[in-house]
């Protein structure tokens, strides 16, 4: 008569345990208490694989017929377990780490198997009772052991959550084997190309009994573990505690692989930030070679193509800095290295080797398919660069190249800009007798942008000049070309001999006719003429197209504003400035400049025309230059806050003694 019972359970953390209990249950129901304990231990391990990898509820079926028992684990997973890789995964990739409970079956169960249908996934395994043996009398000598209840085996095998150090977890493991073997101690012990390595010790050998099982580890590792025993039989729990330590270990390796590659995408992403954080070409350069030594080599020089397509070291750096000198040399003009690393931006490859006395590999500095330079590093001490060193390398190369390109446009790009604000600026002041002309222009920064702010002083004949200053709205390239139209226009119609009202409102309908109101300016105008008058005097005809009052300073000290305030160019069709005439006694200065000096700010506030005026009297009696420097100075008194804007300064005095 054939005995059969089933159970389900849940899969929680406490359904193995009641599994165990009833399958105990039924085999004392069914009279085969002398399998109770292998099947015990068999099925607390697929029961653990069900609620570990399914995550599902799962059933236990007992069938008996006479001395055969079949058990089966039904669970509703999806991922089929397994015993082990039929073929070995290669070197250095993952490893399947699950399945392990199976070697239990695989080694104790007469039969076993496992298949998928609607029901779930079954794992299945057969037990068989033998008859009574006849009874051998045991050597006195031998020592008596026989196989640990399912609890130790779980207890020998199964570690603490918390990871720890790999030694650490191994000693624990061989401590508990040799603890369930009553053995003296044992060992573990790695090798590989370079060759072993105790991994882990434990107690010490009493005796000549050692039993070793190999580690089944991926080549070209390997391993085994000993254990100081006499026991006969205990290579199959050292074989399965061997299987233990093979998941330690592989796991370790994993770990270390994984934390290596995050160590490296760090050092990527540091690097690459630091490479990005100047359009300086030579700081962005002298960056490199600090970043990759030590990390990658002794030493690292950075070559760059100059204007004629030639290498030239830009930025070296040794560990040793008393070999900087004689590895300079090794890397001058004409050299041997030199023409290797020529050779490498002609042929197009990817990396080059440098031979004795550098040894060292070089990688072009290519962007888009246009090569800018070279970088090479001395290797490492006593080895090659690894696989992987080169593989960061080529990728630091291509974002050092990327950087090292952004800087070399934004540099020349700056030139350009400079060359042309330049351009907008008088080339020298007039001089002539009985005036006095001094002018300053400092752009809020040396970068590309060109300023909107100008200024310009034109001899329109003897005795007779223009002076202006202005301000366009916004910067870089549009900007300049307001700038240089106003700037033209101005010196055109006034060398025409067109009056300055008349003047502006050409000027306004020109810029108005670019359709673009957001480029409007504002403009102080100045024709200056020298009076036959003794002591010398100037007579100023002024003219305030929107821009800021010109300050006035006395020969007694005594500050005014001059001017009647008008429309700014090139923003409204309804225009009109107002001309007002002043005279200039031996010794006033008449002071012009852009709202970059009175907006300047010391948090919400502005420096203003009344600092403005305090910073003049203070100045009196200066030269014309000397009454510029104190503005300047006052300015940067005021406030250590970066300048928002530009500043043009104009200064036209009549001497004290002409």
């Amino acid at each position: 008569m054939r005995f059969k019972r089933r159970a389900r359970f849940p899969g929680d953390a406490g359904a193995p345990s009641s599994a165990r209990r009833f399958v105990r249950a039924a085999l004392t129901e069914a009279g085969l208490d002398e399998l109770a304990g292998d099947a015990v231990l068999l099925v607390s391990e697929l029961c653990e694989n069900a609620v570990l990898h399914a995550g599902t509820g799962f059933a236990v079926d007992v069938a008996a017929d006479g001395v055969e028992l079949t058990l089966s684990v039904t669970d509703q997973g999806s991922t089929p377990m397994e015993l082990r890789r039929s073929v070995p995964p290669a070197p250095g990739t993952r490893r399947a780490s699950h399945g392990r409970g199976l070697v239990l079956v695989d080694g104790i169960a007469a039969a076993w198997g496992s298949r998928h249908d609607s029901d779930g996934h079954h794992v299945w395994f057969t037990l068989r009772a033998t008859a009574p043996a006849p009874v051998t009398p045991a050597p006195v000598a031998s020592p008596e052991w026989v196989w640990p209840d399912p609890d130790t085996a779980r207890w020998l095998l199964h570690l603490p959550a918390p990871p720890s150090p790999l030694p650490v977890l191994v000693t624990e493991l061989l401590r508990r084997l040799c603890d369930v073997l009553d053995a003296s101690g044992g060992a573990v012990v790695l090798a590989d190309d370079t060759g072993e390595d105790l991994l882990a010790t434990y107690g010490e050998k009493a005796g000549d009994d050692v039993v070793t099982v190999p580690l089944p580890l991926e080549p070209p590792r390997s391993g085994r573990l000993a254990v100081y025993t006499g026991v006969a039989d205990a290579a199959e729990l050292a074989a399965l505690t061997a299987q233990r330590v093979t998941l330690a270990v592989e796991a370790d390796k994993q770990h270390s692989a994984d934390r290596e590659q995050w160590l490296w995408m760090s050092y990527l992403a540091e690097a690459t930030e630091m490479f990005g954080n100047s359009l300086d070409v030579r700081l962005t350069a002298a960056i490199v070679p600090q970043v990759l030594v030590p990390r990658l080599g002794r030493w690292c020089a950075l070559h760059l193509l100059d204007d004629r397509g030639r290498l030239r070291l830009e930025a070296l750096t040794h560990v040793r800095e008393d070999e900087l000198n004689e590895l300079r040399l090794e890397l001058a003009p004409l050299t041997e290295a030199d023409g290797a690393l020529t050779t490498l931006l002609a042929e197009r490859t990817q990396a080059a080797g440098l031979g004795s006395p550098l040894d060292a590999v070089a990688v072009p500095l290519r962007v888009g398919g246009r090569a800018i330079g070279t970088v090479s590093v001395g290797r490492p001490v006593d080895r090659v660069h690894r696989p992987e060193e080169l593989l960061i390398l080529t990728e630091l190369a291509r974002r050092a190249a990327q950087s090292l390109d952004n800087a070399q446009r934004d540099s020349a790009h700056a030139a350009t800009s400079q060359a042309l604000q330049q351009a907008l600026l008088p080339r020298a002041l007039p001089t002539a007798e009985g005036v006095r002309f001094a002018a300053a222009y400092l752009p809020v920064s040396a970068g590309a942008d060109v300023g909107g702010d100008f200024y310009d002083v034109l001899a329109l004949s003897p005795g007779r000049w223009l002076t202006v200053v202005g301000d366009v709205c916004g910067k870089g390239p549009r900007a300049a070309a307001r700038t240089g139209l106003v700037r033209d226009v101005l010196r055109v119609l006034l060398r025409d001999g067109q009056p300055l009202d008349r003047t502006f409102e050409l000027l306004n309908e020109m810029m108005l006719e670019a359709g673009d109101p957001s480029q409007f300016a504002t403009v102080a105008l100045a024709l200056i003429t020298r009076q036959d008058t003794t002591p010398v005097s100037l007579a100023v005809e002024l003219v305030l197209a929107g821009h800021e009052q010109p300050a006035l300073v006395h020969g007694d000290g005594t500050v005014s504003y001059l001017g009647t305030h008008g429309s700014a160019v090139g923003l409204v069709r309804r225009f009109a400035v107002h001309p007002t005439r002043h005279v200039l006694m031996a010794g006033d200065t008449l002071v012009f400049y852009t709202d970059g000096v009175t907006e300047h700010r010391r948090g919400v506030d502005l420096f203003g025309p009344d600092r403005l005026a305090d910073a003049l009297r203070r100045a009196s009696p200066r030269t014309a230059d000397g009454v510029i420097t104190a503005v300047r100075q006052a300015v940067d008194d005021f406030s250590p806050e970066p300048h928002r804007d530009d500043i043009a300064i104009v200064a036209v005095q009549v001497p004290s003694q002409a």
